[in-house]
C-alpha cells in the first residue's frame, strides 16, 4: 500500500474529523463526516497505516484520538482476521507510541492517554500469556524510561484488572486464563505497584519538602525548574495508588498485609499529603473493608496501632481545620468511611471465641470517631451511626468500660443532631453549608434527614439499653428545659397566625428534636428495667409539668401529646393520675388557634386533634385494665363533645367512639356489651334508618343533591350549604367502621365462655364465637349496600353529566393522590401551614374518596369481626355483586384499587372454607373474568401508544395525565396479581428461595435465581377456583398475558410464585395443544419484553424450562414454537429434545440442562436498549494453560461442572 494513498485518505479523515467536531458545521455535513469515518473503519483495508499516522505526535490532539480510535477498533474487531506478522506489527507499533509517541505527562491529553492504555488491554485480553508471554516484562522496561510511560503503565494495569476482574467484559476461559495467570504474578506486580509508587513519592516529597519544613520556612523548597519535575513524580503516585484501588479490593490479603503490612503503612502517611490523601484513604478503605476469613484479616488491626491512629487522626484535624473545601470535604467522607470499616473488622474480629484483644488504643479511636459524630455535616454525622448501633450491640465491646463511658456523649451528640437544621438554603446552621455540597433541594435534605433521625432512634435505643438511668435523665433535663424556655417563632411566621410556629422555627425544632429523643430513651426504660428499679417518682413529675403546661401553638402541642404518650407507662404505677390526663387529651380534641373561626382548619391543627384522637385510642387499646374503672369518666365526656354536632369532626367523634369500643371489649360480658353499643349506635341507626336517609342512599340523583355536588357555588372556598349532609353520611359510615373494627370478643375461651360470646364449635374443633356488634351493623347493612351501589352508578355519564359546574371533577383524584402516585413530593412549608382542603370542590372530592374507601373497609372487615353470622346473610354473593361490583366499567382504577384491597382481599383470607362454593366462588368468578379483559385493553393502549408516540393526540391529554394513567395501570396490576396470588396460592411458595440449589455450585447464578421451591402449592381456595372452567380460564390467561405487560415488578412475583402453581393444577386433564402452545410462547415474549432485567429473566427461563420439560413429551407443538425463536441452532435443539424425550440419555444435573435450555432460547431474550445495536466483540480461546487430565472414575465423583474438583479446595 503506497504511502500517497495512506497520505491521501489521512487528509480526508482530519477533514472528516474537523467537519465533526467543528460546532459551526451543519447538521448535513456532520452525518456525511461521521458516515465516511465509520465506514472507514469498518470496510478499509489500511486502517492501520492510516491509524498510526494520524496517531503521529504531530497531529492535533482531536486527530490524533481519532487515529488511536481506528487502531483500537482494528483490535476489537478485526484482530481474529489479521495475519500474525500485521499482529506483531501492530503491537510494537503501539508499544512504540507509548514509549516515545505521547508527549510529557504534564502536557499530554488525559483522553490520549486512555485510549491508548484501552489499544494495550484489547491486546493482552486477546493474547496474554499463551502468545505474548513477555507482556510484564515489556511494561517493566516501558516504565523505567520515565513517568510519562509509567503512568500509562499503571493505567493498562488499571484498566486489565478493571476488564478482567471488576467488570468480567470477556468469555469465561479468556478470563481464567488471565485472572489466573495475574494471580501467580500478583508477588511482582504488587512490589511494582508499591516500588514505583514510593519512589515516586520520595522524589515529590524530597522536592516540594515535606509539610512541617514548609511552615518553617515561609517559602516552598521547589525552585521553579524542579516544579514540572515534582509534578510528574505525583502524577505518577496519583495513578499508581489508582490502580492499587483496582487490585486491593480482590488480590489475596497475604498481599495487602506482607511484609509487616508495609502498604497499609504507607498509605497511611501518605494521607498527611495534600494531593495524594484521596487516593491513598480511597485504597486505605477498600483494604479495611475486606471480607473473607477471619484469620485473614487479622493483621488489619495493625491500623489499631500508635502510629497508623496518629497518622488517621492528625489528618482528619488538619483537613477540617482548614475550613469547608470540597477537596478536604471529599478527604474527611473517605476517612469517616474508613474508621467506620475499621469499627466493623473490630466487631467481626472480636468474640467471645477469637484471640484478639480489645485494642489498646480504642478509647482514642472512640474519641476519633465521636469527632465525626458531632462534626456540622450532617452527612458525616449520619454516616458513622451504623457503626455505633454495631459497637452497642457487640457481645464483648458492649460491656467494655471505655464504651459504656462515651454513652452519655454519644446522647449529649445526638440531642444536637436530632435537631432539623442544615437546610441548603438556610443560613441558620454552621450545617447548611456542608449541605449545599450533599443535596440539591430542601425536599432532598429533608428525605435524608428524615431517614438519619429514625436510625439515630435505634442507636439511641440501644445505647440505652446498656445504660437506661442515664438516658432518662437526660431526657427529663431536656424536657424541663423547654417547658420553661421562652417560644421563639423565628423569621418565618405560620400562615395560620401571628406568633405561632412554623416547622422551621427555633422553638419548633428543638422541641420536635427533644420529644424524637424522650420518646426513644423511655421507650427503653420499661424494657430494660427491674419494675422496682423504674424512678417511677421522676417520671410522674416529668408527667405533672408536661400536663400543666399550656400552649395555643398547634406544633407545639402535638410536642406536648407525644411525650404525654410517652410518659403515660408511668401512669400504670400511679393509676390516680389518668383522669388529669385524659382531661389534658380531651381539651386537645376540640383544639382551634382562634376559638370559633370560621376559616378552613390548617393542616397543623386538624393534625393536633387527630393525634388527641389517636393517643385516646392508643391508650384504651393498650392499657385496657386501666382506663376500665374510669370507663363512665371516659363515656360522659365522650356524649358531651358528641352533643354538639359542629364541634368535631366525623372522623374526631368516630375516634372517640372506638376508644369507648376497646374499652367495652373489657366488659367480657355480651350483654352488657351488646346494650352499650346499642345506646352508643342509636342515634347512627336513627339517622341511617331514617326514610329520608334510604330515600338519598338509594337513588344517584337525590344523593348528588343531598350532599350538594349538584350546584354552582359562588365563593369557593367559605360557600358550602350541603356540608352539614355530607358530614351526617360521613358520620354513620365512620361509626359502623370503627365498631366493626374495634367490637371483639375476649381472647381467652374461658373468659368468651363465661360472658356468653361462644356459641358451640366447628366440625373441626375450633371455637365459634359471636360479637355483640352484629346485632346493630347487620341492622344497618341493607343501606350500606345501597350506597356502595350508589356511589359506583355515580361514574355513569348521565349522572357525571348531572355534577354542578363547580363539582364537575368531584370524582376526580386529589392533587395530594396524583401526587403520591408520581412520586412527586409535597412543598415541605405546604405539609403543616396550608388548610387541609383549599376550596369547596377539595373537599368535596375528599368527601367521595374517603366515603369509597371506609364503605369498603366495612366490608372487608366484616368478615373477621362477625365470623358466620356475616357470611352466612341471605343471598350475600348476589347482594354484594350487584352493589360493589355493579358499574365497574365507569369506574376509574384509582378507586378499583382500594376495593381489591381493603373490601375482596381481606374477605377472601379470612372467609372459612365452607363459604367457598356459597360466597367466594360466585363472587370471584365474574370478577377475575371482568378484571382480565380490562387490564388486558388498558395494556394494549399502553402498547400503542408507546409504538406510535405521535404529537397528534398531544394537545387534550398532557404527558403527566398520560404518565399518571399509565402508573394507576400499573398498581392496579400489581393489586390485581397480588389478589390472585393470595386466593390461590399457598403462604409457603411465597418467600423466594433462598437456599442454594440442589446442584447450587455457582455462585453468580444463584444470586439471580428466583425459583419458587416446592411447596408453592395451590390454596383450598384456589383448588376449589380452578374446578370451575370459567374461573380457572380466567386465572391461567390473566396469569400468562401479564408475563409480557410492562411492568417488570408484577412480571417477577406471577412468574415466581402464580404461573407454574396454576398450570401444574390442569396438567393432568387434557389440554389443548393450541393452549399448550399459548402458554409456552406467552412466557418467551415475557422473556422478549423483560429479559434484561436479571430477576425477571432468571425467573421466566426457569418457569420456560418447566413448562417444555413438563410437557414436551406430550405435545410436539413445542418444538415447532422453539424452532421459531430467531438464530436457534436446530442441531442443539434435536440434541436437546433426544435426550429429553429420552430420559436414560439424561446424565447431567438440572442445573446444566437449565444453562443449555437457556442458551438455545437465547435469542428471544431482550437486551437492555443500550446493549441491543452494539456491534458484537468476538474475543477467541487461546490453548488451554492447564491440560486437564482425564480423571479416573474415583475421582469423578468429586468433579463439579467446572472441572475444578472438591479436592482443589483443599489445596494449600
Amino acid at each position: 500500500m503506497s504511502a500517497e494513498q495512506v497520505s491521501g485518505l489521512c487528509e480526508q479523515l482530519v477533514k472528516a474529523v474537523t467537519v465533526i467536531m467543528d460546532p459551526a458545521s451543519t447538521q448535513r455535513y456532520r452525518l456525511e463526516a461521521l458516515k465516511f469515518c465509520e465506514e472507514f473503519k469498518e470496510e478499509c483495508p489500511i486502517c492501520v497505516p492510516c491509524g498510526l499516522k494520524l496517531a503521529e505526535k504531530t497531529q492535533t490532539a482531536i486527530v490524533r484520538h481519532f487515529g488511536l480510535q481506528i487502531l483500537e477498533h482494528v483490535v476489537k474487531f478485526r484482530w481474529n482476521d489479521m495475519p500474525r506478522l500485521e499482529k506483531v506489527y501492530l503491537k510494537n507499533n503501539v508499544m512504540g507510541l507509548i514509549s516515545n509517541g505521547t508527549q510529557s505527562i504534564l502536557e499530554e491529553e488525559s483522553h490520549i492517554k486512555d485510549v491508548l492504555s484501552r489499544i494495550v488491554v484489547e491486546m493482552i485480553k486477546r493474547e496474554w500469556p499463551q502468545h505474548w508471554p513477555d507482556m510484564l516484562k515489556e511494561l517493566d522496561t516501558l516504565s523505567k524510561q520515565g513517568e510519562t510511560q509509567t503512568e500509562l503503565v499503571m493505567f493498562i494495569l488499571l484498566r486489565l484488572a478493571e476488564d478482567v476482574v471488576t467488570f468480567q467484559t470477556l468469555p469465561t476461559q479468556r478470563r481464567r486464563d488471565i485472572q489466573q495467570t495475574l494471580t501467580q504474578n500478583m508477588e511482582k506486580i504488587f512490589s511494582f505497584l508499591l516500588t514505583t509508587l514510593q519512589q515516586n513519592v520520595n522524589k515529590y516529597r524530597h522536592m516540594v519538602g515535606t509539610p512541617q519544613e514548609q511552615e518553617a520556612l515561609t517559602t516552598p523548597q521547589t525552585d521553579l525548574a524542579q516544579e514540572p519535575k515534582a509534578q510528574a513524580n505525583c502524577r505518577v503516585g496519583i495513578a499508581a495508588l489508582n490502580t492499587l484501588a483496582g487490585y486491593i479490593d480482590w488480590v489475596a490479603l497475604s498481599h495487602i498485609t506482607a511484609d509487616n503490612c508495609k502498604l497499609l503503612e504507607m498509605l497511611c502517611l501518605l494521607l498527611n499529603e495534600p494531593e495524594l490523601q484521596i487516593g491513598a484513604s480511597e485504597c486505605l478503605l477498600i483494604a479495611v473493608s475486606r471480607k473473607g476469613k477471619l484469620e485473614d484479616r487479622k493483621p488489619l488491626m495493625v491500623l489499631f496501632g500508635d502510629v497508623a491512629m496518629h497518622y488517621i487522626l492528625s489528618a482528619a484535624q488538619t483537613a477540617d481545620g482548614e475550613g469547608l473545601v470540597e477537596k478536604h470535604y471529599v478527604f474527611l467522607k473517605r476517612l469517616c468511611q474508613v474508621l467506620c470499616a475499621l469499627g466493623s473488622q473490630l466487631c467481626a474480629l472480636l468474640g467471645s471465641d477469637s484471640d484478639v484483644e480489645t485494642p489498646a488504643n480504642f478509647g482514642k479511636y472512640l474519641e476519633a470517631f465521636l469527632a465525626f459524630t458531632t462534626h456540622p455535616s450532617q452527612f458525616l454525622r449520619s454516616s458513622t451511626q451504623i457503626t455505633w448501633g454495631a459497637l452497642f450491640r457487640h457481645e464483648v465491646l458492649s460491656r467494655d468500660p471505655l464504651l459504656l463511658a462515651l454513652i452519655p456523649k454519644y446522647l449529649r451528640a445526638s440531642m444536637t443532631n436530632l435537631v432539623k437544621v442544615g437546610f441548603p438554603s438556610k443560613t441558620d446552621s454552621p450545617s447548611c453549608e456542608y449541605s449545599r455540597f450533599d443535596f440539591d433541594s430542601d425536599e432532598d435534605f429533608n428525605a435524608f434527614f428524615n431517614s438519619f433521625r429514625a436510625q439515630q432512634g435505634e442507636v439511641m435505643r440501644m445505647a440505652c439499653r446498656l445504660d437506661p438511668r442515664t438516658g432518662f435523665q437526660m431526657a427529663g433535663e431536656w424536657l424541663k428545659y423547654q417547658l420553661t424556655a421562652p417560644l421563639d417563632t423565628g423569621p418565618m411566621n405560620s400562615r395560620s397566625g401571628e406568633g405561632l410556629c412554623s416547622i422551621f422555627s427555633p422553638s419548633f425544632v428543638q422541641w420536635d428534636a427533644m420529644t424524637f429523643f424522650s420518646e426513644s430513651v423511655i421507650s427503653q426504660l420499661f424494657r430494660t428495667m427491674d419494675k422496682d428499679e423504674i424512678p417511677v417518682n421522676d417520671g410522674i413529675d416529668l408527667l405533672q409539668l408536661v400536663l400543666s403546661f399550656e400552649t395555643k401553638d398547634p406544633l407545639i402541642l402535638s410536642c406536648v401529646l407525644t411525650n404525654i404518650s410517652a410518659l403515660f407507662p408511668f401512669v400504670t404505677y400511679r393509676p390516680e393520675y389518668l383522669p388529669q390526663v385524659l382531661s389534658k387529651l380531651f381539651a386537645s380534641v376540640t383544639f382551634e388557634v382562634v376559638e370559633e373561626s370560621k376559616a378552613p382548619r390548617t393542616r397543623a391543627v386538624k393534625n393536633v386533634r387527630r393525634h388527641a384522637c389517636s393517643s385516646i385510642i392508643k391508650m384504651c387499646r393498650d392499657y385496657p385494665q386501666l382506663v376500665l374503672p374510669n370507663f363512665d369518666m371516659l363515656y360522659n365526656h365522650v356524649k358531651q363533645l358528641l352533643s354538639n354536632e359542629l364541634l368535631l369532626t366525623q372522623m374526631e367523634k368516630c375516634a372517640l367512639m372506638e376508644a369507648l369500643v376497646l374499652i367495652s371489649n373489657q366488659f367480657k360480658d355480651y350483654q352488657r356489651q351488646k346494650a352499650f353499643l346499642e345506646e352508643l349506635m342509636a342515634p347512627v341507626a336513627g339517622l341511617w334508618l331514617s326514610p329520608e336517609m334510604q330515600r338519598v342512599l338509594s337513588d344517584p340523583e337525590a344523593f348528588i343533591s343531598y350532599v350538594g355536588a349538584d350546584n354552582k357555588i359562588a365563593d369557593p372556598v367559605l360557600d358550602d350549604s350541603s356540608g352539614l349532609n355530607r358530614s351526617r353520611i360521613s358520620f354513620c359510615v365512620y361509626t359502623i367502621l370503627g365498631v366493626v373494627k374495634r367490637a371483639r370478643w375476649p381472647a381467652a375461651t374461658e373468659e368468651a365462655k363465661a360472658g356468653g360470646f361462644l356459641l358451640g364449635y366447628m366440625p373441626s374443633g375450633a371455637p365459634i364465637y359471636r360479637n355483640p356488634c352484629t346485632e346493630q351493623v347487620l341492622k344497618l347493612f341493607d343501606n350500606l349496600l345501597a350506597l356502595i351501589r350508589t356511589h359506583n352508578n355515580l361514574y355513569m355519564p348521565e349522572m357525571v353529566a348531572r355534577l354542578g359546574e363547580t363539582f364537575a371533577k368531584a370524582l376526580d383524584m386529589l392533587e395530594v393522590e396524583k401526587n403520591a402516585i408520581l412520586g412527586l413530593p409535597q412543598p415541605l412549608l405546604e405539609l403543616y401551614d396550608s388548610p387541609v382542603y383549599k376550596t369547596v370542590l377539595e373537599r368535596m372530592q375528599g368527601f367521595f374518596c374517603t366515603l369509597y374507601d371506609n364503605c369498603f373497609h366495612i366490608l372487608g372487615n366484616a368478615g373477621p369481626s362477625m365470623q358466620q353470622d356475616f357470611y352466612t346473610v341471605e343471598g350475600l354473593a348476589s347482594q354484594l355483586l350487584s352493589s360493589a361490583f355493579i358499574n365497574l366499567n365507569n369506574i376509574p382504577d384509582y378507586r378499583l384499587r382500594p376495593m381489591l384491597r381493603v373490601f375482596v382481599k381481606p374477605l377472601v383470607l379470612s372467609c372459612p372454607s365452607e363459604y367457598y362454593e356459597t360466597l367466594v366462588s360466585p363472587m370471584l368468578g365474574p370478577l377475575f373474568t371482568y378484571l382480565h379483559v380490562r387490564l388486558s385493553q388498558k395494556w394494549q393502549v399502553i402498547n400503542q401508544r408507546s409504538m406510535l408516540c405521535e404529537d397528534d393526540a398531544a394537545d387534550d391529554n398532557p404527558e403527566s395525565q398520560e404518565m399518571l394513567e399509565e402508573q394507576l395501570v400499573r398498581l392496579l396490576t400489581r393489586e390485581v396479581m397480588d389478589l390472585i396470588t393470595v386466593c390461590c396460592v399457598s403462604k409457603k411458595g411465597v418467600e423466594h428461595n433462598t437456599t442454594a440449589s440442589v446442584d447450587g455450585d455457582d455462585d453468580e447464578a444463584m444470586a439471580t435465581e428466583v425459583t419458587p421451591p416446592a411447596s408453592a402449592e395451590l390454596t383450598e381456595l384456589g383448588k376449589c377456583l380452578m374446578n370451575q372452567e370459567d374461573v380457572c380460564t380466567a386465572l391461567l390467561i390473566t396469569a400468562y398475558a401479564s408475563l409480557s405487560w410492562k411492568d417488570t415488578l408484577s412480571c417477577q412475583r406471577t412468574t415466581t410464585q402464580l404461573c407454574w402453581p396454576l398450570l401444574k393444577q390442569v396438567l393432568p386433564g387434557n389440554l389443548l395443544p393450541d393452549a399448550v402452545s399459548w402458554f409456552f410462547t406467552s412466557v418467551l415474549k415475557g422473556l422478549q419484553i423483560h429479559g434484561q432485567h436479571d430477576g425477571c429473566m432468571a425467573a421466566l427461563v426457569h418457569l420456560a424450562f418447566q413448562i417444555y420439560e413438563a410437557l414436551r413429551p406430550r405435545y410436539t407443538e413445542l418444538k415447532a414454537v422453539m424452532e421459531q425463536i430467531p438464530d436457534i441452532p436446530r442441531d442443539s435443539l434435536e440434541q436437546f429434545d433426544s435426550k429429553l424425550l429420552n430420559p436414560a440419555l439424561q446424565k447431567v444435573t438440572d442445573k446444566r440442562r437449565k444453562d443449555n435450555f437457556k442458551r438455545l432460547i437465547a435469542g428471544c431474550i431482550g437486551k437492555p436498549l443500550a446493549e441491543q445495536f452494539r456491534k458484537e466483540v468476538h474475543i477467541r480461546n487461546l490453548p488451554s494453560l492447564f491440560k486437564k487430565v482425564k480423571p479416573s472414575l474415583e475421582t469423578d465423583v468429586l468433579q463439579n461442572e467446572d472441572g475444578e474438583g472438591l479436592t482443589a479446595l483443599f489445596e494449600p
